[in-house]
């Protein structure tokens, strides 16, 4: 009797174990999200979207402004909203808590769960001198409005220009002159436990600098590797090196409790005969490469094994930018809801493998010599997407082609598996 109360204690233990790994692994996906642009004419009604997200495994929903209707429809769906407040609205936030408190009564959702709410989008590189004073004052003024209890973090999402040093990622810092206006945000967002939002986007890091091994860096696929001669990590992609330039740039303030929440990345399908890279193939392999990566969540060499929230640029398409071909073309689905192309989120699908597409510059693009060695991010000036407001805005945009060799961490989602099997396996032994 004690032998098999032994068994069957240990097989009740060894079976919750294995739960709780089944369960990790079933929500691993719940830090993939995607932005919904609204600057187009042809968007589907707000229940065909809903259904659309349904059938994915994308478990975020980033707004630009309060989208009503979506909301309704996406009640009861598990999909948590990321709420935006278009930088116009801002200066009537932070003119009074009433006009904040009425401001969330009117469009902070009770449907769905709405995990954070951004004020203004890369405010503090908008162009507008105005706007940067006016941030903090409506944050607090929203963060007094949310209903007592409420879990919703208040913060504000940035572009890459915010950074002055990110070569290599470990020197990573805050440009001096936001100082006034960034500083105090970050201590908000310290004393709060919100999130560091924004919008790295590697597509322009390449547009700098269009060798043929600086878009595989840049598409997670593989590469000689760099390495981080200050640290001693090693880099296989941009994507983790520019996120370790903005954890850098944090640490270096005292805020390694803030964490980082990629609000924008993606990757343009099409654009214009003089924009390097922008072709099916890259954005492919781009957008699944990603989900793959964040899925395994190895993490980054500075933070190992953790995944970031992470919202792909974009839904659909949104044919009323003006700009280059290419900020009409980050959709990852057409708004007749067929894909543009698969990068694993579907339901219903097996998840798409990480790709190794032969990477495809734009025609009629000149490329640096080969012998040239960029240093460290690269500069461009190309205009950021996203922006609810329509406006096209100037962004450094950070690439970091360091030089070293491959990194030999493990993929956590391998560890994973094994650790599934070996529990299997005990599980088994102690039924028999």
């Amino acid at each position: 009797m004690g032998i098999r109360r032994q068994h069957g204690a240990a097989t009740i233990v060894l079976g919750i174990i294995l739960e709780l790994v089944l369960f990790r692994l079933a929500t691993s996906q719940s830090f993939i999200g995607v932005n919904y642009g609204t600057i187009a004419d042809n968007l589907p009604p707000p229940a065909s979207t809903a259904s659309l997200l349904m059938s994915t495994s994308i478990g975020k929903l980033r707004l630009y402004e309060p989208q009503p209707d979506l909301v309704a429809a996406l009640a009861g769906s598990n999909i948590s909203i990321l709420l935006g407040i278009p930088n116009g609205a801002v200066p009537n936030l932070a003119s009074s808590p009433a006009a904040a408190a009425s401001w969330a009564a009117a469009n902070i959702p009770t449907t769905v769960p709405v995990s954070a709410i951004s004020v203004g989008n890369e405010l503090l590189n908008s162009g507008d001198p105005t706007l940067a004073p006016q941030l903090l004052p409506a944050m607090q003024n929203l963060l007094a409005a949310l209903p007592a209890g409420s879990t919703t973090k208040i913060s504000t999402v940035h572009s890459m220009a915010v950074l002055s040093a990110s070569d290599p990622p470990s020197s990573g810092a805050f440009h001096p002159d936001l100082a006034g206006s960034l500083d105090p945000v970050l201590d908000f967002l310290h004393q709060n436990g919100a999130p560091f939002m924004i919008n790295p986007y590697p597509y322009f890091a390449y547009a700098s600098d269009t060798r043929p091994e600086t878009l595989a860096f840049c598409l997670f696929q593989p590469n000689a590797g760099r390495v981080d001669a200050v640290s001693g990590l090693t880099y296989t992609n941009m994507f983790d090196a520019q996120l370790d330039a903005i954890r850098a740039a944090l640490d270096a303030k005292g805020y390694s409790d803030v964490e980082i929440v990629i609000a924008e990345t993606g990757w343009p399908y099409k654009g214009d005969a003089d924009e390097a890279g922008a072709t099916v193939d890259n954005a492919k392999a781009y957008n699944t490469n990603l989900v793959a990566h964040l899925k395994s969540q190895v993490g980054t060499p500075r933070t190992p094994g953790k995944s970031v929230d992470t919202y792909i640029f974009a839904l659909y398409d949104e044919d009323l930018k003006g700009g280059p071909e290419s900020e009409r073309s980050f959709g990852l689905y057409k708004t007749d809801l067929t894909a543009n192309y698969d990068v694993g989120l579907a339901k219903s699908s097996s998840t798409a493998a990480p790709t190794s597409l032969t990477p495809v510059p734009a025609q009629g693009t000149p490329q640096p010599s080969k012998g040239t060695m960029p240093t460290g991010f690269c500069e461009t000036t190309a205009a950021v997407p996203g922006s609810k407001q329509g406006q096209q805005l100037p962004q450094s945009s950070s690439c970091y082609i360091p030089g070293g060799a491959v990194s030999q961490r493990a993929d956590a989602g391998t560890w994973q598996l094994v650790l599934f099997g070996v529990l299997l396996c005990l599980v088994t032994v102690a039924v028999n």
